[in-house]
């Protein structure tokens, strides 16, 4: 049975973030969280950070760690919210200034619209979410850190983005170190291949309660998991003394998917420059001031990132960016993703790498022409994966095709159709150029980091 969330919001009025716990033991910090969802369910993730040393923990102030801690909760809580989408949110465990509402309020709905369209909820009305917290006693923003070592905390997840980030960090001699969540073994293999022989690891559980109600028909879907990571990160660096958080999203990311009830629903919202620029504000007032926090790829494409990897060949065979089979630490070859990645990757390898890679030739698959279709946004909404633009994809396979013919290599049934249909246009090579040479100044990042991304891509 499958509730409908008007059902659920009048079973389930209210959601309380009651609490949080710190654990300290000789390397570790446990974080358990106590979230209710009235009137009679109660839930407890909790989330481990590893590897630390306990002179530094004692060495923090506090109300730092404390500080860290809600905010963890504030944005774990989502993921149970969810459930039921209740009206009312109450924070117990903290207390939020009205500049801080109204920022957890515009991520909570800009960041579940992929949730919200699924669903079919309209989350319009100007009632639809009202969070509650306790005023702070007097200004919530912390004093400022003081002075900190120049050290690079990296959130690494075994994917090409965060791979090419460690390898342009390196060819600048910077130092740094890396964050995984839940590392698989593609995580710990890029992060090993880019030099972080000892990465800060973070374990998050999830409470089976949500799972279990998952299957007895609430509610369930998409939250922004990178605004996890970002506080994660902020976090960290606050904990372990990096004055840096830098992390893997590219401009592609702010393309949406589709347009739901007036507003665009972005898949990969909490990967945009427009959060990133509003994570930036709230750290600097709310959590952790004087700490950077910026995409390195930010002013580039998504093919423009798979040109520059395609020079990082040793890491060609530990990489995945596939969500399905990740676990296996496969490729499973079928999804968007998949075939996003192949498509950007394609005009700049040989078919003999990319089967390397990839295990086969993903244009040698007759269902790929529907996802092609979704891809370039001719059938039904872009797929709500983390891929290419529209138009990026048109130009990786325009000159995907192209290279295949320079290089003698077949031409499958599917780039035969590809061809006929879809890329027959006067324009594209055009359009390929300007996108390779692109560059947004929307960004954060330090000028000697431009630099070199502009110096390698030749762009003035």
């Amino acid at each position: 049975m499958k509730f409908t969330a008007e059902e659920l919001r009048r079973r389930h009025p209210r959601f309380i973030y009651r609490s949080y716990a710190l654990e300290r033991t000789a390397n570790r910090l446990r974080i358990a969280f106590c979230f209710e969802l009235e009137p009679d369910l109660i839930f407890t993730p909790g989330i481990v950070i590893e590897s630390i040393d306990r002179s530094r923990i004692d060495d923090l102030d506090p109300a730092v760690v404390e500080r860290l801690a809600f905010h963890l909760g504030m944005v774990e809580m989502l993921s149970y919210w969810k459930a039921a989408c209740p009206r009312d949110v109450l924070i117990e465990a903290g207390a939020l200034d009205d500049w801080q509402i109204q920022w957890w309020r515009e991520v909570w709905l800009r960041g579940m619209g992929e949730f919200f369209y699924v669903n079919r909820i309209d989350f319009r009305p100007a009632g639809y979410l009202n969070i509650a917290a306790p005023t702070p006693r007097r200004r919530a923003a912390p004093p400022p850190s003081g002075r900190r070592a120049r050290r690079t905390l990296v959130m690494v997840s075994g994917g090409k983005d965060s791979a090419l980030t460690l390898h342009e960090l390196r060819e600048l001699g910077e130092q740094f170190d890396c964050l995984m969540l839940n590392p698989l073994p593609a995580a710990l293999e890029v992060a090993a291949i880019g030099g972080c022989a000892r990465p800060i690891i973070v374990r998050r559980t999830l409470d089976p309660a949500l799972l279990e109600l998952n299957g007895r028909g609430y509610l369930n879907g998409h939250t922004p998991f990178s605004a996890l990571l970002a506080i994660l990160g902020l976090s960290c660096a606050m904990i372990f003394d990096y004055d840096r958080v830098v992390v893997s999203n590219e401009r592609s990311a702010d393309e949406g998917n589709v347009e739901f009830l007036g507003a665009e629903i972005n898949h990969q919202y909490s990967k945009t420059f427009a959060f990133e620029t509003a994570m930036r504000a709230y750290a600097e007032r709310h959590l952790a001031p004087g700490i950077g926090y910026f995409s390195l790829l930010r002013p580039l494409f998504e093919i423009q990132v798979c040109r520059l990897f395609a020079g990082c060949g040793e890491y060609f065979h530990a990489f995945r960016s596939c969500n399905r089979a990740q676990n296996q630490g496969a490729w499973c070859g079928s999804c968007p993703k998949c075939l996003s990645v192949f498509i950007s990757l394609s005009p700049f390898l040989p078919l003999d790498a990319m089967r390397a890679i990839f295990g086969r030739d993903l244009f040698d698959q007759d269902h790929a022409i529907a996802l092609i279709r979704a891809l370039l946004g001719t059938g039904g909404p872009k797929p709500f994966e983390c891929v290419g633009t529209r138009e990026e994809t048109l130009a990786g396979l325009h000159l995907g095709v192209k290279r295949r013919r320079e290089r003698g290599e077949p031409l499958t049934p599917v780039l035969a159709a590809v061809e006929r249909e879809m890329i027959a246009q006067d324009n594209l090579d055009a359009l390929s150029h300007s996108i390779l040479s692109a560059w947004s100044d929307n960004h954060y990042l330090p000028p000697h980091y431009a630099a070199l991304l502009k110096g390698q891509l030749s762009i003035r």
